[in-house]
């Protein structure tokens, strides 16, 4: 990294830089979407719905064991943004030596309780009736590749606090186009069924983290792979871990969400509801790509500034953020909100599969775009090294909201009040955080320009 690209956080005006930032993100995690949405159509089309479900069940699984990486690479690129603000490069190096040896460790346990845990594990996130047998040879194969991709997640974090955007955008977007390219051939050539999409998506894993690698090693990157920097900190690995608990604590509770969640859909609507809510599922991540860019863009711009203490610089990017993302999230929710069945009509070819879809999908689409204000506001605090009130506003929607109101609804509603739980606790989370932001925010501003 150059002192240029470091510096530039705290002198290039605010538009550009948050351009230079969310751009590279978001087409990234775009490219992550359309995976998604293409291997849903793969499975869909020469699996089955049952194919649909198993997904649906395995993914929030190896995501959690995967968010150990993000986590670990969000809590300490926190420290390494601040500290490259302050000018202290020594510890944003040991920050990352720090990261990596978490990053393996804890990817491999959670690997090897996964393999000896994996009927317990499928049947707790809702692998039940038909969709077991698919669902297993999906996640055996899978579970192989799942620390390659926690390594590549920490380090694209690490890389965006370097200051290059754009190497971290190919650390997200290579996964996604490898297997995009495997898919046709496992699945179709090969005619390997479930086990073919699980192959495509574990060489895909392997394939980011592999680049990474790449990248710190002979890269220019001036990360790099030292003794010195890789000796245990425990100070660091604190302070990584309370920032990334806050990262893997929304993880960890999409997961217990996904766990509730695909039991309700299986006791409300069977295996066509799993079906239902994986395309619900990959058309969410799509309609969230800008909001989730500008994010990632955001942190380490917030990060460097309020280490520097420049808060007129933060006050600025937060506002422009907010508004940015949210005009984007909401064009993007019109379309798909006006071709609705078009939309669904790529992932399948069963009627009745279709039939059952709009409605639900545009039922759990209804406030999608306010979400830019919960995601900026936890990403805020946990940028500037704020743990408790970014665990907060992490853990309102899926946690304190859309859980709870998942139990509640269907009792009422039916399979209905399922889909109608998602725009409220949209709407709950962005209140609670609007009001949660504007104290905490002025309360932090005062507190450093005090000092």
């Amino acid at each position: 990294m150059t002192d240029n690209n470091r510096d530039a956080f705290g002198t290039l005006p605010l538009g550009r830089l948050l351009r230079q930032q969310a751009i590279p993100a978001s087409a990234g995690i775009l490219v992550m979407s359309i995976y998604g949405i293409v291997d849903t159509i793969f499975v869909g089309l020469w699996v089955g719905s049952l194919g649909i479900g198993a997904i649906t069940v395995v993914m929030p699984i190896t995501f959690l064991i995967a968010s150990i990486g993000m986590a670990i690479g969000i809590g300490g690129s926190s420290i390494i943004s601040r500290s490259f603000g302050e000018g202290n490069d020594k510890k944003a190096f040991r920050v990352f030596g720090n990261q990596v040896g978490l990053t393996l460790i804890l990817g491999a346990f959670f690997v090897v309780v996964g393999f000896l845990f994996i009927d317990q594990v499928l049947s707790l996130f809702g692998g039940r009736g038909d969709v077991t047998e698919p669902a297993r040879e999906y996640f055996g194969i899978v579970l192989l590749g799942v620390p390659f991709l926690a390594f590549a997640m920490m380090s694209n974090n690490v890389i965006r606090a370097e200051g290059h955007p754009r190497v971290a955008m190919f650390v997200i977007m290579i996964p996604a186009v490898v297997n995009m390219i495997l898919d046709p051939v496992f699945i179709v050539w090969l005619d390997m069924g479930i086990a073919g999409a699980a192959w495509a998506t574990t060489i895909s894993y392997i394939s980011s983290a592999t680049f990474s690698v790449w990248f710190f090693t002979i890269g220019k990157s001036q990360m790099k792979f030292t003794r010195s920097i890789i000796k245990p900190d425990f100070e660091i690995i604190r302070e990584t871990l309370s920032l990334g608990s806050v990262t893997f604590a929304r993880q960890g509770t999409i997961s217990v969400l996904a766990i509730v969640l695909n039991n309700s859909l299986f006791v409300y609507g069977g295996e066509l509801a799993l079906a239902i809510y994986g395309i619900i599922g990959r058309l969410m991540m799509f309609a969230n790509f800008p909001v989730l860019g500008i994010t990632q863009g955001f942190i380490p711009i917030v990060g460097y500034n309020f280490g520097a203490g420049l808060m007129q610089r933060v006050s600025k990017i937060i506002k422009l953020s907010m508004v940015s993302a949210t005009a984007i999230a909401f064009m993007i929710f019109s379309g798909i909100m006006i071709f609705t069945p078009q939309i669904i009509s790529i992932f399948t070819n069963d009627a009745e599969l279709i039939r059952e879809t709009v409605p639900a999908l545009r039922l759990a689409f209804l406030a999608t775009p306010l979400i830019a204000i919960n995601l900026l506001g936890s990403a805020y605090f946990q940028a500037i090294g704020r743990a408790k009130p970014a665990l907060i506003l992490a853990l309102s929607k899926q946690g304190f909201l859309l859980i709870p109101l998942i139990f509640l609804l269907p009792l009422q509603f039916g399979i209905n009040g399922i889909w109608f739980a998602f725009p409220i606790a949209d709407l709950g989370a962005a209140v609670i955080t609007g009001f949660y932001f504007r104290y905490a925010y002025k309360k932090e501003k005062v507190d450093v320009e005090q000092t």
